[in-house]
């Protein structure tokens, strides 16, 4: 542990790099089956099969409850249109046009992988590929910003500046942050999408983190729905979410739950990939 942060070695690494490529790979399937006329209940079934064929299990299902809200009882959050985060995957039909968030986790031997991609059904409107667009960006910003020595809020601080470098204006949702993972799947620290660089816990080698802004066409603001677990938009505007797990090795970053590792990003972005092995 470093200031409370649970810390990996080599090995543990590798163990989340298999959860990591569970939850990528499942992510892809689900992404490219996302058509209209698919409900959000079969895009969860499908989840399922990836994880039974994996040998791995669920991240999501049966997380949380209490004060009368139930566990969570999905393997995916689903969020469509004006949800945010923690949709419910059940009897709703895909459309034409939908805007459609994915998260998923997996676990492998004790250790989480967590991510999410953003999908549209069908043609994408305009708009709403802008906001992906930019959705995903602003975490590759983040991710790229993560090194030791820095502090949680120089990631922070990436993706802030760059969704507000944007020729649009988004809201940034504050409610809802990124997280450590690892033998848990929300662990310290808290990775918020706003922030000031220099400021927060020390990132040191062997931490993980998720790194997931949220971002909607209108306004941050968030209202959660009767079920305890849907967050929305209170103004019903569209929103969009991505995320992946990174890992800080002694070299560089390790992009655990992307399929190439985060190579070609990170490439771009002038920071170091540095896998354990793949």
């Amino acid at each position: 542990m470093a200031d409370g942060i649970e810390v990996k070695d080599a090995d543990q690494l590798l163990v989340m790099r298999r959860a990591g490529l569970v939850v990528g790979r499942t992510l892809r399937a689900l992404a490219d089956a996302a058509a209209p006329g698919v409900s959000t209940g079969e895009l969860d079934a499908l989840a399922r099969e990836h994880l039974a064929a994996a040998k791995a299990t669920s991240s999501f299902l049966n997380y949380g409850g209490g004060w009368g809200v139930p566990p969570f009882p999905a393997v995916t959050c689903i969020s469509v249109n004006d949800e945010i985060v923690h949709g419910i995957p059940g009897d709703r039909v895909l459309a034409q046009g939908d805007l459609v968030s994915i998260d998923f986790g997996a676990i492998v031997d004790g250790w989480h992988g967590d991510a999410a991609v953003s999908v549209s059904v069908g043609e994408p409107r305009p708009v709403d590929e802008r906001l992906s667009d930019a959705t995903r960006e602003a975490m590759w910003r983040g991710i790229a910003a993560a090194r030791p020595g820095r502090r949680v809020g120089d990631v922070s601080a990436a993706v802030q500046g760059y969704v507000q470098s944007r020729r649009e204006r988004y809201g940034i949702v504050r409610e809802f942050t990124g997280h450590g993972i690892g033998t848990e799947m929300h662990q310290a620290p808290d990775v918020p999408n706003h922030g000031r660089r220099g400021r927060g816990p020390l990132l040191v080698t062997g931490m993980c983190l998720a790194i997931e802004p949220m971002l909607t066409l209108g306004s941050e603001r968030t209202a959660i729905r009767d079920d305890g677990w849907t967050v929305v938009t209170a103004d019903r505007s569209r929103a969009c979410h991505w995320e992946h797990t990174v890992a800080l090795t002694g070299k560089g970053l390790w992009v655990l739950t992307a399929e190439d590792g985060g190579e070609s990003e990170l490439n771009r972005l002038g920071a170091t990939f540095a896998p354990l092995a793949d």
